[in-house]
């Protein structure tokens, strides 16, 4: 590995900038329908709409997008290592953006579930070729702090969409045009395909290989199925507990404000959003300072007591709640920071993508199960919102026990 070849100063920014790009349009797809949702229930359902069937809908539509990007994470992920890094990024940001396009058009709800999950193929597959992709392509010394720009790309987009719905605000009548936006993207995936350098790392790795590549067979074999069980396990607790516990806070909002703020979902969305932007770009710098488990530790303590603060402490159009909102996602995101340096040092370059996709990505196995499981609390509850953030809540008390499972002491150098 000491002879591979690197990228000039020029590329790697190159490679950089695109890949955060593709991330924070990732960060779109993720926050659309939280912030849509219930408006879209209230247009395709008709007369037929409810408060209690519109948070039903909410979990379905999340379960879609979660077993989508759980699928694609591990497909399109395995595809990098196949194909490469860059090419699988294209395929992975077209997905998104023309299945997210194509909700614009959707006349059901049964349509739009299903072009949910197939935004999510794309989302899941974008994480693990960029973060390898980068990973690959800058130096170890400097890899905390774009593992950090990286992630920080993925909530922006949130940001950034919270902020278009709150000068334009999403409702029953005027949503379609969120879709078509979402669309855009399409343009920078022709981009990475044609243009956007491969990572050097991995081109070297796949002329060194003998034989066929079956990197998910490798995953599972006597040499990595332990490194392979942690990333899930470290992964799948912060995804479960976001989509299943965080997110509810937004509905939540539109309920309570929706009828006389018109702005407060997206005003809500935003800041969570902008917590989750210095959250997860200072997850990477925390782990490299406290070591892999004393970081994730505190991260888990201060997510459970931030999570249930949100949903008992304060509640929406309360002075607080905002407050609150803000350190909850930037205490929460911090793993995702956390992991987009974890992941990639836990694998050899050979499944860097495939192992780093099928970690991340599992959890959103767990999520889509989650998350129907939340929905049909949130029905047993009479729809209380509070109830239901607090409960699931609880999912992040269980990293206090797993990291101490985890391998501490990984290499500043990629394997």
């Amino acid at each position: 590995m000491n002879q591979t070849p690197e990228l000039s100063s020029p590329q790697r920014r190159l490679v950089l900038v695109v890949c955060f790009l593709a991330l924070v349009f990732d960060g779109v797809e993720l926050g659309l329908m939280p912030v849509a949702s219930l408006s879209v229930s209230k247009s395709l359902l008709g007369a037929d709409f409810t408060p209690a069937l519109g948070g039903d809908w909410f979990a379905r539509f999340t379960a879609a997008l979660m077993l989508g990007a759980a699928l694609g994470g591990i497909f399109l992920g395995s595809l990098g290592d196949r194909i490469g890094r860059a090419r699988a990024m294209g395929v992975s940001i077209l997905f998104y953006s023309v299945f997210a396009a194509l909700g614009a058009w959707a006349k059901t709800q049964e349509q739009m579930l299903v072009l949910r999950f197939l935004v999510g193929l794309g989302v899941g597959g974008l994480w693990p070729n960029g973060i390898a992709l980068v990973s690959e392509c800058w130096p170890g010394a400097k890899r905390p702090l774009v593992s950090g720009a990286m992630m920080a790309g993925l909530n922006a987009g949130i940001l950034m969409l919270s902020q278009l719905a709150r000068a334009w605000p999403v409702t029953p009548e005027s949503w379609r045009w969120l879709f078509q936006l979402a669309g855009a993207p399409a343009l920078l995936g022709v981009f990475v395909l044609v243009a956007l350098p491969e990572s050097p790392r991995w081109l070297a790795s796949r002329g060194a290989a003998k034989g066929p590549s079956t990197p998910l067979r490798e995953l599972f074999s006597p040499g990595l199925i332990r490194l392979t069980l942690v990333g899930i396990a470290v992964s799948a607790i912060p995804m479960v507990g976001a989509w299943s516990a965080s997110k509810w806070m937004i509905p939540w909002a539109d309920q309570v404000a929706g009828t006389t703020h018109g702005g407060y979902k997206a005003a809500t969305q935003g800041w969570w959003a902008l917590g989750a932007v210095i959250g997860s770009f200072t997850g990477a710098q925390l782990a490299a300072w406290l070591g892999h488990r004393r970081s994730y530790f505190l991260i888990s303590l201060g997510a459970v007591a931030l999570t249930v603060a949100m949903f008992q402490l304060t509640a929406p159009l309360q002075p607080g709640f905002h407050t609150v909102v803000f350190a909850q996602g930037c205490v929460s995101t911090l793993f995702f920071g956390w992991l987009a340096l974890y992941l990639p040092e836990l694998f050899p370059t050979r499944v860097r993508a495939t192992g780093s996709g099928l970690a991340y990505n599992s959890g959103r196995f767990a999520t889509a199960v989650g998350v129907l499981f939340a929905g049909l609390l949130f029905t047993a509850l009479g729809g209380d919102y509070a109830k239901v953030g607090t409960i699931c809540a609880m999912i992040y008390a269980l990293g206090l026990g797993v990291i101490w499972f985890a391998p501490d002491n990984m290499s500043k150098e990629l394997w």
